[in-house]
């Protein structure tokens, strides 16, 4: 009997229909803030991160990758076009993302995939705590390929206000599980409908103002409270990463479904414990603590569990999709900064030849296989060499002992510094210019279209200080009566 029942499975096994594994669904995951050395898997000494270990240790692992830039804003706008920041007129945090540029949303929507963007966008203009994106705004998820969207200008935080697809709507809870929650119904939605997605949930946490439960913050109790509040929120974040990793499981949908989680940019210095792993830099610095981010991708059908320590980064996730799901060349603007990592998910591959680049104000960083070039001013210098193999802390400058790598990656960073002022100047665009021009980054709150909410939303704890300036520090969210 039990011989009859094994042939029967393997039978039936066998005539199921195999994943198209060129038409994955699509989720990507991003922290904000959230340090290379804040997981587990990392040896944090007090953070316990079991759902993104389990992440981890089913799917590739990289122990180098990169956020697009120090700051949260132009890492977003690496993930949607595959170029650096400063091209797609990114500057910083609360700029906006040019409308002439191409994003993988619209060019997966030609590809019969619907969209969805739940969280955090900030790539609006806008400046100030996360309020709902208005349907008003031309610079919208949905300006930029997203079907439907749940989403705030910025960071989010306990009982967030968010925008429905330009409504805004009041929600109660932790922001992380919110977003997971509605985004869950969103895949359940296209799954029934069999058709292939792609989803974006970018969280607003472990950002300021740190709020976090007190069960979550408990294990932390040692710690001053901004700290204890900061791993309590990463603690949440952890948890609603459990929830959509085991939802999509019970849809029968995880096997081909790509999930990709990283951190926007590098830890914060105030926060105990050390936030980086002991890198060098924080937040706002283009040393490897300010880039070096937590990296995984997830996808069973392909990817066989490992780690690597192949360099990769943010820019690379739009040229990976295109190359794995066979986007023509049309769906990008040129050049780009980023490589496609396809063969880095079955296999070990030969050293990247492409370096990776950032460019933060003065700031600039070129990293390659081995070494690394940065400066703090890229008009006057001086640079540094460091052998991220050997140093990875950057403790140790090569930049006279080591005169022919040091000269060569010097030359190719101010030839890229060059092409990337050419782009800030509208160069690759069909009209040669930007246009139209871009708008000053100001705050949400002076903006006219947000007037009429003001009398409202004075009155939630994240907008206080923000709103109310009288009422001096921000308060937190009341707490719940026990039962």
């Amino acid at each position: 009997m039990h011989r009859l029942l094994l042939l029967t499975t393997l039978l039936l096994t066998s005539l199921a229909p195999a994943a198209d594994t060129s038409r994955p669904n699509i989720i990507f995951i991003m922290a904000d803030d959230m340090g290379w050395g804040q997981t587990s898997y990392n040896k944090h000494p007090l953070l316990k991160t079991p759902n993104l270990d389990a992440m981890a240790a089913n799917g590739l692992r990289f122990d180098r990758f990169y956020a697009g830039n120090p700051v949260c804003s132009p890492t977003r706008a690496t993930v949607l076009t595959g170029r650096t920041n400063d091209r797609t007129g990114v500057l910083s945090h609360g700029y906006a993302l040019r409308l002439q540029e191409k994003t993988l949303a619209q060019a997966l929507q030609k590809a019969g995939y619907t969209t969805g963007h739940f969280g955090k966008w900030h790539l609006n203009g806008y400046k100030g705590p996360g309020a709902p994106v208005l349907a008003s705004d031309p610079r919208s998820p949905a300006g930029f390929g997203f079907d439907e969207y749940l989403s705030a200008t910025n960071f989010i935080d306990r009982d967030p206000y968010l925008g429905r697809n330009g409504t805004p709507e009041k929600f109660e809870g932790d922001s992380s599980e919110i977003i997971v929650a509605e985004a869950l119904q969103f895949i359940a939605k296209q799954q029934s409908a069999r058709k292939p997605f792609f989803t974006i949930l970018w969280y607003g946490s472990p950002h300021s103002p740190f709020k976090a439960t007190d069960p979550d913050k408990a294990p932390f109790s040692s710690l001053d409270p901004a700290s204890a509040d900061h791993h309590g929120e990463l603690v949440a974040m952890d948890r609603s990463i459990g929830t959509l990793r085991q939802k999509l499981r019970d849809l029968g949908i995880a096997d081909n479904t790509l999930v990709v989680f990283n951190s926007d940019n590098g830890g914060l210095p105030e926060i105990k414990p050390n936030t980086t792993g002991g890198l060098r830099g924080n937040k706002g610095t283009v040393f490897e603590g300010g880039l070096r981010v937590p990296g995984i991708m997830e996808w069973p059908a392909v990817i066989k569990p490992r780690v690597t320590s192949h360099p990769a980064g943010t820019v690379d996730l739009f040229p990976t999709i295109a190359d794995i799901v066979g986007l023509p060349d049309s769906s990008f603007i040129q050049p780009l900064d980023g490589i496609s990592l396809k063969p880095l998910l079955t296999a070990e591959t030969a050293p990247r030849t492409k370096p990776l680049p950032f460019r933060f104000g003065t700031k600039a960083a070129l990293i390659g296989p081995q070494y690394k070039i940065v400066t703090q001013n890229i008009t006057r210098g001086p640079f540094e060499l460091y052998d991220l193999i050997a140093d990875p802390h950057e403790t140790t400058d090569l930049s006279t002992t080591q005169p022919a790598v040091f000269d060569q990656l010097k030359k190719d960073l101010l030839a890229w510094n060059e092409s990337v002022d050419a782009s800030f100047a509208g160069k690759d665009y069909p009209e040669g210019q930007v246009t139209p021009a871009d708008p000053e980054s100001i705050n949400w709150y002076d903006a006219p279209a947000y007037a009429s909410f003001l009398p409202e939303w004075k009155a939630y704890w994240a907008y206080d200080k923000y709103l109310n300036p009288s009422a001096g520090k921000t308060k937190g969210p009341k707490k719940a009566k026990k039962k």
